[in-house]
């Protein structure tokens, strides 16, 4: 039995489409299936968390085959409602906006293709993923009712604090997104949101602590840093080339002060993992990492935002997720 999740939005609507051509190739080959389309913020956590979760009759078949047909987003949320991932099995079927992971993973355009070769089931792979601990949170929260959530939050491509998770916060939360979405100029909304929250960034301290150094990294004014799993983020910045998502580390972007401008002609050159050239952008590697700012910032996990946070921990859970692809 395989389990779907379909993100009926994604792809500016296709998500529906797509799932339908899809599922023709599980009726041809008689393969049992149970699809749930999302309803909103939450419902694929609740949904993987009910399914999920313990059951001492036995009837559910071990490993559970859980596929995700949505963006990044979507596996994010599917994500927090794991309770063991040692017996899921997860494949995924990108049609979200930015698909980071799956350009990493350099999977096939066709969802068909994808989706032929997870029945096949011939390969697992067993592949690092990222948590988040807020050590302290702020009032204001980007989701209504969620300060209360969890004060941990699991990522599968990159975390990020600062002006990134400033950026995600605002695009998500804006009413031109799905309009330019359908007109396939959705990256025109990050690109606006980018260039005020530029604008309007104020000056943050930090202190960065990797692994068990008692001396921090301390930056006087910073714009972000991103916390990477995987290679890319923001739909194709390459802010780690160097980032392995299968050796057990979290590679770090850390971009310092640099004057407005020389931040705007910085940020084209992260498309191609040129960015290093700039003295005040540099690259750590770490297990877990423990950063402390002098003001509460956005926080994202795959480029969901919820909360503002001055002090967080983040760490590599290696060889966590199993993935069939």
């Amino acid at each position: 039995m395989y389990y779907v999740i379909v993100n009926p939005a994604s792809k500016s609507g296709q998500g529906c489409a797509i799932w339908n051509r899809l599922r023709q190739i599980f009726e041809e080959r008689e393969i049992p299936y149970n699809v749930l389309f999302t309803k909103g913020t939450g419902h694929v956590t609740r949904a993987v968390a009910k399914l999920t979760a313990p059951d001492d009759s036995g009837r559910k078949k071990l490993p559970i085959k859980l596929i995700i047909l949505g963006g990044d987003g979507t596996m994010n949320e599917a994500l927090q409602g794991i309770h063991d991932f040692s017996k899921v099995l997860l494949g995924y079927i990108p049609t979200g906006s930015s698909n980071d992971l799956a350009r990493d993973l350099q999977l096939p355009k066709d969802p068909a293709v994808i989706l032929q070769t997870i029945l096949e089931g011939k390969y697992v792979r067993s592949m690092d993923l990222g948590l988040l601990t807020y050590t302290d949170v702020s009032e204001e929260s980007a989701m209504p009712g969620d300060i209360h959530a969890s004060s941990q939050r699991f990522f599968a491509v990159s975390s990020g604090i600062g002006f990134d998770a400033a950026v995600c916060e605002e695009a998500n939360s804006s009413r031109f997104k799905k309009l330019l979405n359908k007109l396939k100029l959705g990256k025109l909304t990050y690109l606006a949101v980018a260039l005020r929250q530029l604008i309007a960034a104020k000056s943050v301290s930090c202190d960065i602590y990797l692994d068990d150094d008692k001396s921090p990294i301390h930056i006087k004014r910073f714009l972000f840093t991103a916390f990477m799993i995987h290679k890319y983020e923001g739909g194709g910045f390459r802010f780690c080339p160097m980032a392995d998502a299968f050796d057990g580390k979290l590679d770090l972007c850390v971009v310092g002060s640099l004057p407005k401008p020389v931040i705007l002609a910085a940020l084209p050159t992260a498309y191609f993992g040129k960015h290093y050239m700039f003295s005040a952008i540099s690259h750590y590697t770490a297990k877990k990492v423990a950063f402390h700012a002098s003001h509460p910032l956005w926080v994202h996990t795959d480029g969901e935002v919820y909360k503002r946070s001055a002090s967080i921990t983040v760490s590599c859970l290696p060889q966590k997720i199993r993935l069939m692809m």
